[in-house]
C-alpha cells in the first residue's frame, strides 16, 4: 500500500469515526431540546391560560322568608342583601305577596312595605330559618310598616 492509499484509508476511518461517536451526542441533544421546548410550552400556557378566573368563595347564608299579607296593592322593598347590598323593589303588587330567599350572614334582611293612595291594610313578616322574627302592620293611604332582622355570622347553614 502506498503512503497516499495509507493516507486516504486513514482519514476514511477518522471520519466515519468521528461521524458515529458524534451522532450519539447530536441525537441526545435533540431529544433534550425537544424535551425542554415541550415544556416550556407547558409552561407558557399554564401562564397565558388566564380566561379562567379564580371562583370567589360563597358566603355563608341562611334561608329569610318575607311575607305580605292584607289587601289592595302596595310598593314591596327587601334585602336578600347581594354582595352590593342592594336592595330589591316590586311596585304595583296586589296582596298577598310570598319571598323566600337565601341571605348573607351577618346581615340584617328587611321587608318594607308601602302600600298606595287607595289605602288598605296590609301586615309584613320577616321568617329566619323558618323562625318568626318580626311583624308589622301598615294602614291607610300610604300606610307603611317595616321588619327587619339579625342574621348573625356564627349560626349559618352555609
Amino acid at each position: 500500500m502506498s503512503s497516499s492509499e495509507i493516507a486516504a484509508n486513514t482519514a476514511q476511518q477518522e471520519s466515519e469515526h468521528e461521524s458515529t461517536e458524534g451522532s450519539p451526542d447530536r441525537r441526545g441533544l435533540l431529544v433534550a431540546g425537544i424535551v425542554l421546548l415541550a415544556c416550556l410550552g407547558l409552561v407558557g400556557y399554564g401562564v397565558l391560560d388566564t380566561d379562567e378566573q379564580p371562583k370567589p368563595q360563597a358566603a355563608p347564608t341562611a334561608e329569610v322568608t318575607y311575607e305580605v299579607t292584607g289587601t289592595g296593592t302596595a310598593e314591596i322593598s327587601y334585602l336578600a342583601r347581594s354582595e352590593d347590598g342592594t336592595a330589591t323593589v316590586e311596585k304595583g303588587v296586589k296582596l298577598p305577596w310570598k319571598k323566600s330567599v337565601r341571605a348573607p350572614l351577618g346581615k340584617a334582611p328587611t321587608v318594607a312595605v308601602v302600600l298606595d293612595g287607595k289605602g288598605g291594610q296590609a301586615a309584613c313578616t320577616l321568617a329566619i330559618r323558618g323562625k318568626h322574627v318580626q311583624r308589622a302592620t301598615a294602614t291607610g293611604e300610604f300606610g307603611r310598616a317595616t321588619c327587619s332582622g339579625e342574621l348573625l355570622s356564627g349560626d349559618g347553614e352555609g
